[in-house]
């Protein structure tokens, strides 16, 4: 017998952090996305509870980028700027809505994300409430960092073991 059964000591391993395991989380939301773009995924947690996850793709009942292109990319539209020139639903704004459809409040949670909000998921994340983000990836979207240092919100961009 390998010594892995029950009770049985086996080789030593390890568990991931919080952190880490939310980050996980957040990156197989992400494996959800149907943006040809960029695919992110959200989670919000509090207390070390799950509260919503959300990834970016089309509103419910409107086609995705997969199935028709990405508006986005046929008009040039460079990363970071002129959101409102998308069909996609940003990650952080699923879970906020996620949240919101099934009652539960996100006040004072934290934010785990593939990569760090824009400034409409900012003002949206200020206003319900969340009190840091852990991100993994960056965004040419400075007016959202500052915006967060004055809201009091903290960022805490990580990296994978």
């Amino acid at each position: 017998m390998s010594g892995t059964a029950a009770g049985s000591p086996g080789p030593p391993r390890s568990r991931p952090s919080w952190h880490l395991y939310f980050l996980q989380l957040a990156l197989q939301a992400a494996t959800r996305s149907t943006c040809l773009r960029r695919q992110v995924g959200a989670v919000l947690v509090r207390d070390k509870r799950v509260l919503a996850t959300g990834y970016n793709g089309a509103p419910r009942g409107v086609s995705h980028c997969l199935d028709v292109g990405c508006l986005r990319e046929q008009l040039g539209v460079p990363s970071g700027e002129r959101h409102e020139l998308c069909r996609a639903i940003h990650a952080e704004q699923n879970a906020i809505i996620q949240a919101a459809v099934h009652g539960v409040g996100v006040d004072a949670a934290v934010l785990y994300c593939t990569t760090q909000p824009c400034i409409l998921c900012a003002k949206m994340l200020i206003n319900c409430g969340v009190s840091e983000i852990h991100y993994l990836e960056g965004y040419p979207d400075e007016l959202s960092a500052a915006m967060f240092e004055e809201a009091g919100v903290r960022l805490h961009k990580e990296t994978l073991p």
